[in-house]
């Protein structure tokens, strides 16, 4: 939920120019999603340190709910409701991104199926609650990339002062989400490793690979 990216670059867009003349895009979105201690927000930052103007970072909906003063209780309610809610904020954010056509890839910190892995009752109640399915949440987003979060052996941050989760619980949080994505027709599964400028690298590789021809000037390189 750390969002210093978004300090730093307000408009969450990527810096560097392109050779692109194409005032309208339609939007693709990728989901970057993984568990705690992931590296999300790193390669987040990266994303818009690499790339061109067309690529826009959507922050995560869960930092923007909690961040507000949402409730953050162990009740039954007050986690189907927190869990409504990021689904909502979620739909809103990347409805704004397709309706004003001027991101060619949008990449999602998170996306809507996450909250599958949060839901505290069955599948079948989180489809119903939100009345969509999986199918169709699927059906909005182009790729999935998926940073497995690392054990305490390959550097677990226990710093981050809104993480609540042990190294324990965040692998099994990981672990829901490969499963909540499991079925999508276009995911990378991008394994922790010692060396985390590799893990990002291949990550803004895959990002890459989504871009028009006419933004792919910039060489990607962060090791």
């Amino acid at each position: 939920m750390n969002s210093k990216f978004h300090d730093q670059n307000p408009w969450g867009k990527g810096i560097h120019d392109c050779e692109c003349k194409q005032l309208a895009h339609s939007p693709k979105l990728i989901v970057l999603t993984g568990g705690p201690s992931a590296g999300k927000t790193a390669v987040l930052e990266m994303v818009l340190k690499t790339f061109c103007p067309h690529v826009t970072v959507i922050p995560e909906a869960a930092g923007i709910v909690f961040g507000g003063g949402f409730f953050r209780r162990e009740t039954l309610p007050a986690k189907k409701g927190a869990q409504r809610a990021i689904f909502k904020v979620q739909r809103e954010l990347e409805q704004i991104i397709l309706e004003e056509k001027e991101a060619a890839v949008a990449i999602c910190d998170r996306g809507t199926v996450d909250g599958l892995a949060y839901w505290p009752e069955s599948e079948d109640g989180f489809w119903q609650e939100l009345q969509t399915s999986k199918e169709t949440e699927f059906g909005r987003y182009e790729a999935v990339i998926h940073l497995r979060t690392p054990d305490l052996t390959q550097g677990y941050n226990l710093d981050n002062p809104v993480r609540i989760e042990s190294a324990q619980e965040a692998l099994k949080i990981d672990s829901k989400l490969m499963e909540a994505w499991s079925g999508h027709p276009n995911v990378f599964t991008i394994e922790s490793q010692d060396d985390f400028l590799s893990k990002a690298q291949k990550a803004l590789e895959a990002i890459q690979s989504f871009l028009p021809n006419c933004c792919q000037k910039t060489k990607v390189d962060v090791r």
